[in-house]
């Protein structure tokens, strides 16, 4: 019989936890059985999840990625209960704007490389050699399928999920042989906050965004990194893209001039 992993074993580390992929996420191994560690900036939205996960079943931290010493100060104060993470799923991104790049804000970008880069990296770093150490364990990046197909506006968006597939595929090459999995979750459309995010609060041009189709949910993203995780621990999941159906690929760009 095909013996998958048991979801008591995890002790589940996740950055961006207050809504989206990683909210969901949390939810999907919490009520699986699996001791959760959910942190994001937003304070009130952590408690409100650690009650209703229940906190022998959710710790939580208020972290901002971007700040590597409030990382290493998370993760150094892990109750015992929580101390031995083996599943670190760096959820953690945003994508600011949608305009092209002689015309956009460079805080913007600048913001997106801090969160999505510099964040996700400092947070594989901080918790890595505690899973080397003990033998076991797996990192879940969280990346887009911009990665590989890049869309006008994307610019920045795009390169850094670029850089974090990667990554993600660097890190398997140094950790062969540690008994540590790495996997690069590559999503399409799937309707969250991130397009409201994207339009600074405008939720009706996040709507116009998924208008007439039907995106992906939090819920599937999250199925999908629940089901990596807990397959047997000779099997490792290098990435794994998903769209809608909906969703496909278009012909190249081409300007024509008069």
């Amino acid at each position: 019989m095909y013996q998958m992993l048991d979801p008591h074993e995890l002790v589940v580390f996740i950055t961006g936890a207050t809504s989206g992929f990683g909210e969901a996420t949390a939810r999907r191994f919490a009520q699986a059985g699996a001791k959760v560690i959910a942190t994001g900036r937003r304070r009130e939205r952590l408690e409100a999840l650690q009650a209703e996960l229940g906190a022998e079943n959710c710790h939580i931290a208020e972290l901002d990625v971007s700040d590597n010493a409030a990382i290493e100060a998370v993760v150094n104060a892990l109750p015992a209960g929580f101390a031995h993470v083996n599943v670190v799923v760096a959820n953690a991104g945003l994508a600011l704007g949608l305009a092209p790049a002689h015309e956009t804000d460079l805080s913007d970008w600048q913001t997106m490389i801090d969160t999505n880069v510099t964040g996700l990296v400092q947070t594989v770093r901080a918790l890595l050699p505690g899973m080397i150490e003990r033998g076991e364990g797996h990192i879940v990046t969280m990346g887009s399928v911009a990665s590989d197909y890049p869309y006008p506006g994307g610019n920045v968006y795009a390169a850094t999920k670029a850089f974090v597939k990667q990554f993600a595929l660097a890190l398997r090459a140094d950790i062969n042989g540690k008994n540590v999995r790495v996997t690069n979750i590559e999503p399409g459309m799937t309707e969250t906050e991130f397009s409201v995010v994207r339009f600074e609060g405008d939720q009706q041009a996040a709507d116009k965004v998924y208008e007439g189709m039907t995106p992906m949910t939090a819920e599937d993203i999250a199925e999908s990194i629940f089901w990596v995780t807990t397959l047997p621990r000779h099997f490792n999941v290098n990435r794994l893209q998903m769209m809608p159906v909906a969703q496909a690929f278009s012909p190249f760009a081409v300007h024509r001039g008069e």
